[in-house]
């Protein structure tokens, strides 16, 4: 079939399984090039678990563990399986790529797919580490969904994306209507908060960890990070001071029971500052297309914008494979500077006063936005032939 985007509000329905196998591979030749082996400080991972491994920073992290540092990996994922007749998900054909690149480099890599949120794949992920690997020296949690049903108790929690206190009006970007409008989000009620932090704070980056301790699959000195993103001033309503940014505080409560429970093993649990990028996850958040947009035309022009495989090969050859690596008094570590420095957010600051339905185009890379956007999911990308027949049906094997 042809496959052409089909684009409804936040998301795209289909995918490129050949536009998703291309931004793999420039993914990995990025990794390649870097050298990273020799830009680490200190010895890389050798063992890596994945949890959340098919998009974004997750699988960034994959394949800068595998093609950056020869690591074996097993990846777990919860993404859609094509059809003849229907696409799979981005996800499911970036994870098929990225097996076939590794199985043409002579580098161990397997997946799980299903609810990482279950302790029936925990239990499945156990297993396969004592049957391949033994041990796992990195674990990397990067997973976002709008729910999770908790394992103990089987409520289904859901998260919302509210501002905590008080409403909230401001600026923000509709991508179906191309149309920056002000938008008033009410406050979140205590119940929203806490369901929110039960799907995406710390509870089940914690549960993996004491599971998979307690199953002897985690090596001494190993090390693990979960992903976040702080921002700054025009962000913190709806993000940082909100419910999605109690739920990620509630990352450093687990980095620390982490440590605490695990200190037998010297495990280091840190969280990780990312900087703002077009994921499938900001695309969903109010304001954040409007940012993005005016950070990457800043930051463009700056000469200092990266995307997720760049901000991850700095991740781990600056900061978990440095013998120093700096941290804030929270214990995390800040890859996202090159943003949230102040003359930076002076500039989008100045922007985002200004811009207007009338100059949005002008004043912002919309343009570049969407076709990050568009790279997501597989299309855009230079070197594909969109006009192609392809076959959407491709495995794992």
């Amino acid at each position: 079939m042809v496959i052409k985007p089909k684009i409804r509000g936040f998301i795209c329905t289909n995918a490129h399984p050949v536009g998703c196998a291309k931004s793999v591979e420039n993914q990995i030749n990025y990794v390649k090039s870097q050298n990273v082996k020799a830009k680490a400080e200190i010895e890389g991972p050798k063992n890596v678990l994945v949890i959340g491994c098919s998009t974004g920073y997750g699988l960034a992290s994959r394949i800068t563990s595998a093609f950056g540092f020869g690591a074996k990996t097993l990846g777990i994922c919860f993404e859609k399986e094509p059809s003849e007749r229907k696409t799979g998900t981005a996800g499911w054909y970036n994870t098929a790529a990225f097996h076939e690149q590794a199985k043409a480099e002579g580098l161990y890599a397997e997946t799980m797919n299903g609810d990482a949120f279950s302790d029936e794949i925990k239990k499945a992920a156990i297993k396969k580490i004592k049957k391949d690997l033994g041990q796992v020296d990195l674990i990397i949690y990067s997973l976002a969904s709008p729910r999770r049903t908790d394992p103990d108790t089987g409520e289904v929690y859901k998260s919302t994306l509210k501002p905590v206190g008080q409403g909230y009006t401001t600026k923000t970007y509709d991508t179906d209507k191309d149309k920056v409008h002000d938008i008033t989000l009410e406050p979140a009620n205590q119940d929203e908060i806490d369901q929110t932090v039960k799907v995406m704070g710390g509870e089940d980056w914690e549960r993996w960890m004491v599971m998979l301790n307690e199953a002897g699959v985690v090596s001494e000195n190993a090390k693990t990070t979960a992903y976040t993103y702080i921002g700054k001033e025009l962000t913190w309503p709806i993000y940082g001071q909100a419910t999605i940014g109690l739920a990620k505080e509630d990352l450093d409560r687990a980095a620390t029971a982490i440590i605490d429970k695990l200190k037998g093993k010297n495990v280091s649990a840190n969280v990780s500052s990312l900087k703002a990028l077009v994921t499938q996850a900001s695309s969903a958040i109010p304001v954040m297309p409007l940012y993005i947009s005016l950070i990457y035309k800043v930051m463009k022009e700056e000469g200092t914008h990266e995307g997720c495989i760049e901000q991850i090969e700095g991740l781990f050859t600056s900061c978990l494979y440095a013998k120093a690596p700096a941290t804030d008094d929270m214990n995390r570590y800040h890859m996202e500077g090159k943003e949230t420095n102040d003359a930076t957010q002076a500039k989008i600051k100045a922007l985002w006063d200004k811009v207007t339905q009338d100059n949005f185009h002008e004043l912002s890379d919309y343009a570049g936005y969407h076709h990050e956007f568009l790279n997501l999911f597989g299309f855009d990308i230079q070197g594909v032939d969109y006009e192609a027949d392809v076959n959407p049906v491709v495995d794992w094997s």
